[in-house]
């Protein structure tokens, strides 16, 4: 497959994921950006979950999953490069598909009182998402940085590694605060500008 159709599979699967949060978020009443979480869009007891699940987060899971593991041909072969985008492709990728295929409980349950095994798996997957996510876009970087033609996508990589951990402590520091909500979609737009970054890259635009 050529760069184009990397680039094109990338970009869809970014699209597809924004566009799912923003539909989730219009179609529920009075549901809040800053304060409930973007799985409360898709949760079990939600009346479009299901499409907004099988039809925006699952096939943008298996496509950023394809992008990641497809596109590390196009960079310098070293073993710090390839643990950073299958870290990504993995835990980021395969990840949303995770929990999108086990919603979590109404409300999401940010207090974790009697949650059923689908809230389990849900928090579990997305602990390793926000946990491995960030470490492995600045090992991608550590790996790049050696290279002269990719020093620029090296320092975005550590650049948006480190903000998105930094939201990823302000997040799990307080899951009942006022402003989760938007916490958790400042990680999520910080990997997902990462994605966007790396298939322009590949491009040849960045």
């Amino acid at each position: 497959m050529n760069h184009k159709s990397i680039f094109v599979i990338g970009i869809i699967g970014v699209l597809l994921f924004v566009a799912s949060c923003v539909a989730g978020g219009l179609l529920i009443e009075d549901y809040s950006v800053s304060r409930q979480f973007i799985s409360e869009t898709f949760a079990i007891d939600t009346a479009y979950g299901f499409w907004l699940r099988f039809l925006g987060y699952i096939p943008s899971g298996i496509l950023l999953t394809w992008f990641c593991f497809l596109v590390v041909r196009y960079f310098p072969s070293s073993s710090m490069i390839k643990v950073g985008f299958y870290g990504v492709g993995i835990f980021y990728g395969i990840g949303t598909v995770v929990v999108s295929i086990f919603p979590c409980d109404s409300g999401c349950n940010p207090e974790f009182i009697n949650p059923s095994m689908s809230q389990v798996i849900h928090n579990l997957s997305a602990l390793m998402i926000y946990t491995f996510v960030p470490i492995s876009i600045i090992i991608a970087g550590i790996g790049l940085i050696k290279f002269s033609n990719y020093k620029t996508f090296a320092y975005i990589s550590f650049a948006l590694g480190l903000l998105s951990s930094v939201f990823v402590f302000i997040f799990t520091s307080n899951l009942t605060s006022a402003y989760v909500g938007l916490y958790q979609r400042m990680i999520e737009l910080l990997i997902l500008a990462w994605i966007v970054v790396c298939a322009f890259k590949i491009r040849g635009t960045v």
